[in-house]
């Protein structure tokens, strides 16, 4: 694989057991760009260790008073200096093609299951950790990718020279064999706690991360009470703590360091000694004493590769192992659990159409039709309608049967024909940056065109802001950027102009979780008119308690407790239904549990108290 043939086709099936597996599994996925990098690697640190035996030749050459053999071994350093070159150059070359490869197979992956689970992604994993696996994790399982090909030419080179000493000179070359197992495990007892450091410093910086991430979202509010000075002093105390724990990480990194430097100096410095005494004494010559010399000096540089080995793999091991903890999350399916499957479920591989219904609930949205489902608790609702959609939590969906689209359950079908099949709005989409025309720019039907869903949503006052915030005079606001998230517009239009882009999806079954809490009660009411004639003949679920959108739905579904207790029009649920009434009015005391005397029975229920008047004033104003 070449950095220009990305992305991966399949970026394949990672091994998720543990971040060690998950490390093996990728180094044996980029086996090819593995072993020409070592090829590469191979031929520079040969070539590397060839240059104490020209130079020795050279420098005997010289005491003996040959041109002859001066000149070879001027040619053979040139050779090997045209070797150095070109095998640095591709070692290069490749290592980094490893690297990047490597960090673009596993983002693919962390994208992937991003997709795969949408929302709940974020819900099993705090966002701060999934940044730093995005970000920082991927940087750090590349580094040990690329520098695993280095290190294995570096270790082989390393044998071959102490064997070549042990062979050309034993007297010197048994002494460099021994001394350098002692060089390069030297650190090993040190690389526990270097790690351990380093693991504390990441946990810190990722909490820092995700309050940084928390105060920008949460930025309009924290202005609006005030808490600006308070969360940037936590802030500020968070990166305290990571700097500190940096400093702390970088002094045994320091250590190892240091010794890394101080054993090789002393093993130079007593072969140097220990050669002169020979050669003083005639037992080796002068020029062999240079090559034994010069050997050590250039095995200083293999070492260097033992150190970074280390250290990459301290630092990727837990990035590993973070990232295969996100990768092993699984989108809840009835694999091996047909037991648990609802009596006549067919498994359906294409998109289905019909009801929608929920046999936790009981909770029927009728195809085609615009049903309204008004939940005490927030919470329940939206909970309910990830459910509708697909996501339920991992622990629900061990205990309960999947939703029903057309009597298939939604877990048995294909992740892209679901994610087709039923749209989920939550109640805080996410507005990426970009201009207008690239957020509605979405997979869909193809039947509904932009402009018209930007007039059901009522985003007329959104266009002319963005007109107005455009670089040229009179632009067109479906080429202005919006900013990250959306934060250069209120909440009334971010709302508004996500709603209008799950429009523009137009999928079989849309579910919208309180679409519109945040727009005032004139534009809530054309908001309404304008998704249910735009949504005509496709089954709309909106969870919401506001009466002006509850007028023009065709049916109306009250859950109380986690069960269906009522269905109907919102006008006969109003003026019938106590426990409706109180929560869509407001005025929870209406609908306390009325039981009935000591005998047990349960009593009549009373006369429904008449319909507040400025209430009704609102529906007519409907």
């Amino acid at each position: 694989m070449q950095i220009r043939d990305l992305p991966y086709p399949d970026p394949g099936d990672p091994d998720v057991r543990s971040g060690p597996r998950f490390l093996y599994w990728l180094g044996r996925n980029q086996l090819g760009g593995q072993c020409r990098s070592l090829a590469w690697g191979l031929l520079h640190q040969c070539a590397i260790a060839g240059l104490p035996l020209a130079v020795g030749f050279a420098v005997q050459a010289v005491v003996d008073r040959s041109g002859g053999r001066l000149a070879l071994s001027g040619g053979l350093i040139m050779l090997l200096g045209a070797a150095i070159a070109v095998g640095d150059t591709m070692l290069h070359r490749t290592a980094i093609t490893n690297w990047i490869t490597a960090a673009a197979r596993v983002q693919q992956l962390l994208a992937r299951k991003t997709a795969e689970l949408g929302s709940a992604l974020t819900r099993r994993v705090a966002a701060g950790e999934v940044v730093a696996v995005s970000t920082a994790d991927v940087e750090k399982i590349g580094w040990f990718v690329e520098a695993l090909s280095r290190f294995l030419a570096a270790a082989t080179v390393l044998v071959v020279i102490c064997a070549g000493l042990v062979l050309y000179l034993p007297s010197l070359g048994i002494v460099v064999a021994l001394a350098m197992p002692v060089l390069a495990l030297a650190v090993l007892p040190l690389l526990s706690s270097a790690t351990a450091r380093a693991d504390v410093q990441r946990e810190k910086a990722g909490r820092a991360t995700e309050l940084a991430a928390d105060t920008v979202a949460g930025l309009r509010v924290l202005r609006g009470i005030g808490g600006e000075e308070l969360f940037l002093g936590r802030y500020r105390s968070a990166s305290q703590e990571v700097r500190r724990a940096a400093v702390r990480s970088a002094r045994m990194w320091a250590l190892i360091s240091g010794i890394q430097v101080l054993l090789p100096g002393l093993l130079l410095i007593g072969v140097v000694c220990y050669g002169a005494r020979l050669a003083a004494d005639g037992r080796i010559e002068v020029g062999q004493l240079v090559t034994v010399y010069s050997a050590v000096t250039l095995l200083l540089f293999p070492l260097r590769h033992f150190q970074e080995i280390a250290m990459a793999y301290s630092f990727s091991r837990p990035s590993a192992k973070r990232a295969a903890r996100v990768l092993a999350l699984e989108r809840t399916a009835y694999e091996g659990t047909a037991d648990r499957r609802p009596a006549g479920t067919a498994v359906c591989p294409e998109a289905p159409d019909g009801d929608l219904y929920d046999p936790v609930t009981g909770l029927l949205a009728s195809a085609g039709e615009f049903t309204a489902v008004v939940c005490g608790d927030p919470d329940v609702a939206g909970a309910l309608a990830e459910r509708l959609g697909g996501h339920a939590t991992v622990e629900d969906a061990e205990k309960l049967p999947s939703v029903l689209l057309g009597g298939v359950a939604l877990d048995d079908l294909p992740l892209d024909t679901a994610r087709t099949a039923v749209l989920v709005q939550d109640k805080d989409p996410v507005l990426l940056s970009g201009t207008l025309s690239e957020l509605l720019d979405v997979p869909s039907s193809g039947r509904v065109p932009a402009a018209r869903a930007l007039a059901a949503a009522q985003c007329a006052d959104v266009l002319q802001a963005l007109a107005q915030a455009a670089v040229e005079p009179g632009g067109d606001p479906l080429r202005t950027r919006i900013t990250e998230r959306g934060r250069s517009l209120s909440g009334g239009q971010r709302q508004r102009l996500a709603l209008a882009r799950s429009l523009v999806t137009d999928p079989e079954v849309l579910v919208l979780d309180e679409p519109t809490s945040a727009v005032d009660s004139h534009t809530e009411a054309r908001v309404a008119r304008g998704v249910k004639e735009l949504r005509t003949g496709r089954t709309t679920v909106v969870f919401a308690s506001s009466p002006l959108l509850l007028d023009h739905a065709d049916r109306v579904v009250f859950v109380h407790e986690g069960v269906v207790a009522a269905t109907g029009a919102h006008r006969e649920l109003l003026h019938g239904d106590v426990r409706y009434r109180a929560v869509v009015t407001r005025h929870p005391d209406e609908g306390a549990d009325e039981s009935g005397g000591s005998d047990g029975t349960s009593a009549p229920p009373p006369a429904a108290p008449p319909v507040p008047q400025a209430f009704a004033d609102i529906e007519e104003s409907a």
